[in-house]
């Protein structure tokens, strides 16, 4: 390990033990006999499983020297976007706030539209569509095909 390299064993490290605390919290999911096929523990698994495996990347890129160093002459980023950082926050937080009122579907919708702005979208109307689209779709998707409830919100007698 080259000296510097501290820094990225550490994220490296602190990776593949986030990858253990998901596998760890997804073998204490509770499985019913009635899932034949795919129960509740797989993407769980598979989501830990891979956390894990990127960190076990990082710590053997960390031990060849790190990557850290590179990223050196790249100080000349530009200054940080407040703005964008701002939107994509809110869309976080309003999705947060409003799940629980609105439902699925029109609190991502909500968080669609924010984060597009806050990549640089500017037309308010398409995004909205596309969030409501996209959202709807994988609400259907949950519930029609996996029966699994993620909250219709005002839409409980619709859908």
């Amino acid at each position: 390990m080259k000296p510097g390299a501290g820094p990225d064993l550490a994220v490296g490290v602190f990776v593949v033990l986030l990858g253990l605390l998901c596998l760890w919290q997804a073998s204490i999911i509770p499985a019913t006999p009635l899932y034949a096929q795919v129960g509740p523990k797989f993407v769980p698994y598979l989501v830990g499983a891979l956390v894990a495996l990127i960190g076990a990347g990082l710590v053997v890129q960390a031990l060849r020297g790190g990557w850290s160093a590179e990223m050196e002459e790249v100080r000349d980023a530009p200054p940080t976007n407040w703005r964008a950082l701002g939107l994509v926050g809110a869309g976080l937080v309003a999705n947060l706030v409003l799940i629980d009122t609105l439902g699925f579907v029109f609190a991502a919708t909500v968080q669609f539209a924010l984060v597009s702005a806050g990549f640089g979208s500017r037309n308010l109307l398409r995004d909205v569509l596309i969030g409501l689209a996209v959202s709807l779709s994988a609400f259907l998707a949950f519930d029609k095909l996996l029966g699994v409830d993620i909250g219709a919100g005002i839409l409980e007698g619709i859908l």
